[in-house]
Formats: C-alpha cells, structure tokens, sequence
C-alpha cells in the first residue's frame, strides 16, 4: 500500500467538534484535504457557514451541525443529526472545549460544571453515540483533543486541568473496552496553541512568557501541527497506537 493510501482518508466520514474556529476547524480542512468528508459541529451557525465552501472547495461534503455542548440534550440531538448527515461516522474527533481560568479559591460552581460538561461529557456522549457503528463495522477512529494541563499541573486551571485529566482516564477507558472492534482511541494533549483562546489567556507577556522559558522549544504551538497529528492519528498508518496521550509541547514535560 501506497504511503498515501496508508495516511489518506478516502471515502472516510469525520465528525469534528468545536469546528469553527483554531484548532477545529483547521483539523477539518486538514482532514478533508486528506480525503474525508467532514461533519462539523459548532456553537456559532454564522461560523460554520463559512466552513462549507472551504471543505467543498477541497473536493469533499460538509455538513453542518449546530448546537451547544455545555447542554446535554442539544449534545444528544446533534450527535443524532451528525449519523443521520452521511449515514455513519468513521472518525470522531473530540476537539470542542471551554478554558475558564481562576484560582480554586474563587473558582464558582457554574463554571465548573460548564468546563465538565463541554471538555468531559459531551466527548463522552458523541463517543458513546458513535461507537455502535463503529464497532458493527469493526473499525473506527476517536481522537480527543485534551491538554498538557491533564497531564501537568497549573496554577488557576483547576477546572480545565481535572477535565482534561477526566478525558485522558476515558480515553484510556475507551480502548480497554472498544479496541477488541478495531477502534483506536487516543489523546491529543497539546501545549498552548494560538487560537483565540490561547491568545486570551496566554497573549500577555507576563503570563506567556515564564511558559516559554519551560519550554525547551521556546515557542508555542500552531493549530496546523495538532491538526497534522490528528490526520495521523485518523489514517490507517497510526493503528496500532490505542490508548495513548500524546504530548505535544515543545518538550514542556520532558524537563
């Protein structure tokens, strides 16, 4: 098999999350340039309008999926629309997430529960709905776009930080359960990338730059790399990694 056979997704259907904006919505284009065709949800209708002429453009179908994951019942609705758009999901990927940074002292509970709700259970919720098909056709692909922050402590990320380590143990949960059907699942855990999330939190340079000091690299991430490992992590030449949390932070946690 070609080596482009072996990282292509042709004929694959992915469903994406938090896919209009940064890291979402440059891993659709990514995956819809390797061949898939792209299921996208998103919070914001206006923003996926402009992603369909884009995945279009690249040769592939789009269809859209509008609804907030913070609600458990708009979850369960889109992820019925998501399999009814193209009749299956070949590939899922977890990427939709909120950042509410404070200190544990002030932390409120609506915050907390927005941040479980958004970054742990709506990844639950797709995959527990996807997952049927996936294992009746043996085969399936699930990346959940976590954090170095699951694995790492910092300050003022309690919330994000224990919802994104919620999301490496259910991964891992996961492929104990669902590898035997030829699914792979895995963790992306990247460092600060710069979205417009990463620039809010991270774009001052008193709190950017002691990260970058820790970071061997000396800079943060691109949307374009996580999306590159995610192709990688859908396509046929990553099937035998299952189960892992993937770091992808300039060496952070290496030091």
């Amino acid at each position: 098999m070609a080596w482009t056979e072996r990282f292509g997704l042709a004929g694959k259907v992915a469903l994406v999350t938090g896919a209009t904006k940064g890291i979402g919505r440059k891993i659709c284009e990514v995956l819809a340039d390797a061949g898939a065709d792209i299921v996208a949800l998103g919070r914001d209708e206006a923003d996926l309008t402009t992603l369909r002429p884009v995945i279009e453009g690249l040769g592939r179908r789009c269809a859209l999926v509008q609804a907030d994951l913070a609600d458990a019942a708009a979850t369960a609705r889109a992820a019925a629309q998501a399999l009814a758009a193209f009749g299956h999901i070949d590939i899922l990927v977890n990427n939709a997430g909120v950042a509410l940074i404070e200190p544990l002292l002030t932390a409120s509970l609506a915050d907390w529960d927005t941040t479980m709700a958004v970054n742990l259970r709506a990844p639950f919720q797709l995959a527990q709905a996807v997952a049927p098909g996936m294992i009746a056709r043996k085969q399936g692909k699930i990346i959940n776009i976590s954090s170095q922050a699951g694995i790492i402590g910092l300050d003022d990320h309690g919330a994000y930080a224990a919802s994104k380590g919620g999301l490496n143990m259910l991964t891992k949960v996961m492929m104990s359960e669902w590898a035997r059907h030829n699914i792979q699942i895995n963790a992306v855990c990247p460092t600060i990338i710069l979205t417009p999330m990463g620039e809010k939190v991270w774009g001052e340079p008193a709190k950017g730059q002691p990260m970058l000091d820790k970071t061997p690299a000396r800079r943060f991430g691109q949307p374009i790399e996580v999306a590159d490992l995610v192709l990688f992590l859908s396509s046929s030449a990553s099937d035998l990694i299952n189960g892992d949390c993937i770091l992808i932070d300039g060496g952070f946690s290496a030091v």
